[in-house]
């Protein structure tokens, strides 16, 4: 019988010419194609100039070839906008549970979402969610699917459904309210298109079923700062207010809860009472502390820029706007809403009415201990975040003002702490720098494809140190 080792150089052949001087071919050998009207099907072929192969090295045995050092995970700066890094120690603990989860003998992937194992799970990240976070008792807490786009629609579906029902008059009679969408950037645009879009759907004997309407905008300027207070006009029967708390895209945030006295401030007072206000946290989700979180109504983000993997999607929802969908269609001048999104379908089922996704909410449970654990809770992160922001907008300030790079958001109290937004001054400049960049392990710093430029999303499992040894490279890179 051939050895492993002579059946590979059977394969191989002596065609050098074919396989270069670093590589593996094997697209003429006879157990890999066959010739069909004259013409050469190739079954098999592996070329890779950077990968040693035993033609070059017959004499030695496969575990004596040497191949690339793999980069350690120490090496790498990751500044991706999502999904983004996670702590390494929780990803090794999630690695362990994925093989052997509480030394039961199986992984998480394999328990059943109804067996103790899971509920546990579940119920602690629920747990350490509220404590985290200080939610109220008269909020519940939601695990759901379809990522922050999914909520555009299933906001618009419950809170519709909500108020229809405060509103049980025939059809006829009915007066659709109005929704309004305050405009900061790319993501709160798409929610408001998306509201554009699902209040098309013909409503027979109903003059329809909302209005969505503009309360305020900066896409005049760009997208380079927030509004500022006297720029608002909320309607005063409106369904919900809606707002877009960081715009990952474009680097824009809201102040903390620290700096409520901002121009820029979100303007909680001047929603009129009674009027819901919702907020889509996606990309700043426990990263500091929730100002005014007993004025919101529904706050959701997908997990997968601080708090896990991407496919979970964190609600949190005021339990009087837990209501019966389909008992609101039926009364006409609102649409149903898909069971799957119906809060309080969720809700009465501890978000376990289908298979919820369970390794990514497992690991969100995991940086939610993670965060429980650590010194300072989440006021010692905001102060780390803060930290790291402080550091790196600084230096492109300065950097700025030598002609090196140019800031996206002018205004200071509209800028992002998580997502970092600027550009390169210079013909060439910038892909010599993403170039740069790469070399030295600083990963994906691209801007997003919608804008272009540099973002550097530096959330919450992105070291000081990384954002230290970025700051450094803009230096160097501007002194070239």
């Amino acid at each position: 019988m051939l050895s492993i080792l002579s059946l590979l150089r059977q394969l191989i052949g002596q065609d050098k010419a074919n396989s270069g001087s670093h590589g593996i071919s094997l697209s003429r050998s006879p157990l890999f194609s066959h010739r069909s009207h004259r013409r050469q099907r190739v079954m098999f072929r592996v070329q890779n100039n950077s990968v040693p192969s035993l033609y070059n090295y017959p004499h030695l045995a496969i575990s004596q070839l040497k191949y690339p050092k793999m980069p350690d995970r120490k090496d790498v700066h990751n500044f991706a906008a999502g999904p983004s890094p996670l702590p390494t120690t929780v990803l090794e603990d999630a690695a362990k549970g994925l093989l052997n989860y509480a030394d039961t003998g199986m992984g998480i992937c394999e328990l059943s979402h109804r067996g103790k194992e899971f509920k546990a799970v579940i119920e602690g990240a629920e747990a350490n969610l509220r404590n985290l976070l200080a939610i109220p008792d008269n909020y519940t807490i939601l695990f759901s699917q379809g990522g922050g786009t999914g909520q555009f629609s299933a906001v618009l579906l419950n809170l519709l459904s909500a108020h229809r029902l405060a509103h049980p008059v025939p059809a006829e009679e009915f007066k659709p309210p109005t929704i309004d969408y305050v405009l900061t950037g790319s993501w709160s645009s798409k929610a408001y298109a998306e509201a554009q879009r699902l209040v098309l759907l013909p409503f027979p004997n109903c003059p329809g079923f909302a209005t969505p309407r503009i309360a305020a905008s900066t896409k005049s300027t760009g997208w380079t700062r927030l509004p500022k207070r006297e720029e608002y006009d909320f309607s005063k029967d409106a369904a919900y207010v809606y707002y877009c708390e960081n715009e990952t895209i474009n680097g824009i945030e809201f102040p903390p809860a620290s700096a409520q006295d901002s121009a820029y401030a979100f303007p909680f007072d001047l929603v009129p009472e009674g009027v819901n206000i919702v907020a889509d946290y996606s990309s700043s989700f426990i990263s500091r502390p929730i100002p005014n979180i007993e004025r919101h109504a529904i706050i959701y983000a997908g997990a997968q820029k601080n708090l896990g993997p991407s496919g979970v999607t964190v609600l949190i929802v005021r339990n009087d706007l837990l209501v019966d969908t389909t008992a609101a269609a039926k009364l006409g001048c609102v649409p149903a809403t898909p069971i799957t999104y119906e809060y309080k379908i969720l809700a009465d089922n501890a978000s376990l009415y289908n298979t919820p996704p369970t390794f990514p909410i497992y690991v969100s449970a995991l940086v939610l201990q993670h965060l429980i654990d650590a010194k300072g809770g989440l006021t010692g992160l905001e102060a780390t975040n803060r930290e790291k922001a402080e550091l790196l907008y600084a230096t492109l300030d300065a950097a700025e003002s030598k002609g090196k790079v140019r800031t996206v958001v002018r205004e200071k109290d509209s800028r992002s702490w998580m997502n970092v937004t600027f550009e390169i001054v210079g013909e060439g400049k910038e892909k010599a720098f993403l170039e740069g960049a790469e070399k030295k392990g600083f990963k994906q710093l691209k801007g997003h494809r919608s804008v272009g430029g540099i973002r550097a999303s530096i959330y919450n499992a992105v070291t000081i140190d990384s954002v230290k040894a970025l700051c450094q490279y803009i230096n160097e890179f501007g002194e070239q």
